[in-house]
């Protein structure tokens, strides 16, 4: 992939990254509620959109980015998949 099909694929993602983000602030729901789970995969797409954009970032990763993108991403996921521990895989990320 060039750096002209990056620069296209991130400027996409950045309007699906607008539709998304407006998506989560019009959820109302808090901790507890029916809707947390729904306002949280919102959330964990939001954070995909990231990842996309730092892995597509023409020239080298930004390696402290893509560590924060992926520590967003594992805490998230925590809460659907509890038993795998990812919240506690996120430690040695910043090791």
């Amino acid at each position: 992939m060039n750096d002209i099909e990056r620069r296209n694929l991130i400027k996409t993602s950045w309007d699906l990254h607008s539709v998304v983000e407006s998506s989560y602030l019009n959820n109302f729901a808090i901790k507890g509620d029916d809707e947390w789970l729904e306002k949280q995969r919102i959330l964990l797409a939001d954070m995909a959109i990231h990842l996309l954009q730092t892995a597509m970032k023409p020239g080298n990763i930004e390696l402290d980015q893509l560590k924060n993108n992926l520590h967003s991403i594992l805490t998230i996921s925590d809460q659907f998949l509890p038993r795998a521990e990812l919240k506690k895989a996120t430690d040695k990320l910043y090791e």
